[in-house]
């Protein structure tokens, strides 16, 4: 041991060694390592406390033990080590099974870093029991929380406005960890029916599969949607902006209906993303996120989000860790990392697709376009009030000619691909009927307005004349080919 620093704490005149600062040298060289002493014995003498203690010798794998008599002078003190137990030459050689302390650094990395670690370590039981307490700052094990996770739901909730903010494993697992946090045998949940597919199938088959009573109705219609709220029902669902054909739901309205009947709105912001609207503002109790479309934007992402106050989350957080919804500290990291170029991607994918969808409007082989942002949309002015010019990147169009048409135009497209998925950082397309609604009948999805024809885009931050000059050369074909 070449040296050795103690930190103490000075209480009536006695002194605690809270923290050491150790340097170990052995034929590798100097390392360095903070640690945590258990002190055996301290004794005090005017300004100097001779203190024996006991304390893990990571490098060696052995015990550390000694006296150690340190002598304040002023704000100054100082340390010698005396009467250390001697250490075999079996422990003096490196354990590379044990894992080393990460390298001590007076400076901090800018990027924060990836903590794959599953379980976190404790002193002992009083420290691990005042982490599960709350009476320490600290984590357990990662299905109850990871530093990432905090980190990417700290910046969630501030941008949603919110008290506290929680991160699942995917959109899905977000949604269930809401229904199974707040619903209890004999409640009643309402829904709109315009949802997304699996949000759907969740609600129609697999909640009243497992006792539930579920019900949907059109949640535009806030009269109507009023109409179907049973005395027990305990929680409203809706859709901001509906997957796929953006219809725009008025969440004010729909907050102080659900105050004056007394249950919790829950709304999926997923669409707007926070930067147009925030429904906790606007009396929704609880909002939750897909983090795998726009709020992460690279397609590599696969995680939910759930915000509210702390006392709605509580019950939510308990289902994310009983059910082991928790979402990966790489993934979290990735998610953390899109949402510092949030704003910028917003801004330009909007902007593409106001333009995309009049471009597409005037095309004959297109039949009809939905796009909240138009004022042939039947929600055009819910979403202008709720959102103001930002009526989002997603843009829904139906083709004339069923699938067959489809598939032309698809396969005429040179670079945008097909693909199941939404608010990536370039454009991407996809059809409800085979992805997204597949699992609901076809009379259901033709109920709904969803046809072969029916094509989802999420628009890109690509510059806009390629975008467009692309769907120009793909529409021109279909076209050509109906003429022949």
């Amino acid at each position: 041991l070449i040296e050795e620093r103690f930190d103490l704490l000075v209480e009536d005149g006695g002194a605690v060694p809270v923290k050491t600062a150790r340097q170990s040298q052995d034929r590798h060289g100097v390392v360095s390592r903070d640690g945590d002493v258990h002190v055996v014995s301290v004794r005090h003498s005017g300004r100097t406390w001779t203190i024996s203690y006991d304390a893990a010798d990571v490098l060696r794998g052995g015990v550390d033990r000694g006296t150690i008599t340190i002598r304040a002078i002023g704000r100054l003190i100082s340390a010698s080590r005396t009467g250390a137990a001697a250490v075999s030459d079996e422990l003096k050689r490196p354990n590379v099974v044990r894992r080393t302390p990460f390298p001590r650094s007076v400076t901090l990395p800018l990027v924060p870093p990836i903590v794959p670690s599953a379980v976190f370590v404790a002193r002992d039981p009083d420290q691990m029991n005042d982490v599960y307490e709350g009476q320490e700052q600290g984590f357990t094990y990662a299905r109850e929380g990871s530093p990432n996770a905090e980190l990417l739901a700290a910046k969630i909730a501030a941008l949603e406005e919110a008290e506290a903010a929680l991160i699942t494993s995917s959109g899905m697992s977000a949604v269930a960890a809401v229904i199974l946090g707040l619903l209890k045998a004999g409640d009643h949940m309402l829904a709109s029916n315009q949802l997304y597919g699996r949000t759907s199938r969740l609600v129609t088959q697999e909640l009243p599969r497992l006792g539930f009573a579920t019900d949907v109705a059109d949640a535009t219609d806030v009269a109507g949607f009023e109409r179907a709220v049973r005395p027990s029902t305990r929680i409203v669902l809706v859709e901001v902006v509906s997957n796929p054909l953006l219809r725009v739901v008025d969440v004010a309205a729909l907050g102080e209906m659900a105050k004056a009947l007394g249950v919790l709105l829950i709304v999926d912001n997923t669409f707007p993303t926070p930067l147009a609207l925030r429904p906790l503002t606007l009396g929704a109790h609880v909002v939750f996120h897909s983090i795998t479309k726009m709020i992460a934007g690279h397609s590599d992402v696969t995680l939910g989000a759930v915000c509210g106050t702390r006392e709605l989350l509580m019950p939510i957080r308990e289902a994310v860790v009983t059910w082991g919804l928790n979402g990966s500290p790489f993934d979290c990291w990735l998610a953390e990392r899109g949402i510092n170029t949030l704003e910028l991607r917003v801004a330009r994918a909007n902007a593409n697709a106001a333009a995309l969808a009049d471009f597409l409007a005037e095309h004959p082989v297109v039949r009809r376009v939905f796009y909240p942002g138009r004022g042939d949309h039947p929600d055009h002015a819910t979403a202008r009030r709720l959102f103001g010019s930002q009526c989002g990147s997603m843009v829904t169009f139906e083709l004339n000619g069923g699938r067959s048409s489809v598939n032309h135009f698809m396969r005429a497209l040179r670079t945008i691909p097909f693909a199941p998925t939404l608010g990536d950082v370039a454009t991407i397309i996809s059809h409800p009927a085979v992805t997204s609604h597949r699992g609901l009948t076809a009379d259901a999805r033709e109920a709904l307005g969803i046809r072969e024809g029916t094509i989802r885009v999420s628009v890109g931050v690509e510059e806009l004349p390629l975008l467009v000059d692309e769907f120009r050369v793909a529409l021109d074909a279909v076209g050509e080919r109906t003429r022949q």
